[in-house]
């Protein structure tokens, strides 16, 4: 077993198909949540998705490449 250095990338990413599937997900799920919850929804599935992702300095990269053009 290979450690990972902290700015290593996921082995798998998702296509197109995949990215959309995410998307129309996410997009239900806010909508589900609703306007009053929908920032504590995106903070708790942030976290889940930086716990499974297992490594801190690629999920900081990820912020920060969400953030630029905003």
């Amino acid at each position: 077993m290979v450690p990972s250095t902290p700015t290593a990338q996921p082995a798998a990413r998702l296509d197109i198909a995949g990215l959309e599937s995410v998307y129309d997900t996410l997009a239900a799920a806010i909508d589900r949540a609703g306007p009053e919850r929908s920032e504590l929804f995106l903070v708790k599935l942030a976290l889940l998705c930086a716990h499974a992702l297992g490594d801190a300095a690629f999920f900081e990269q990820q912020v920060q490449i969400a953030l630029s053009d905003l």
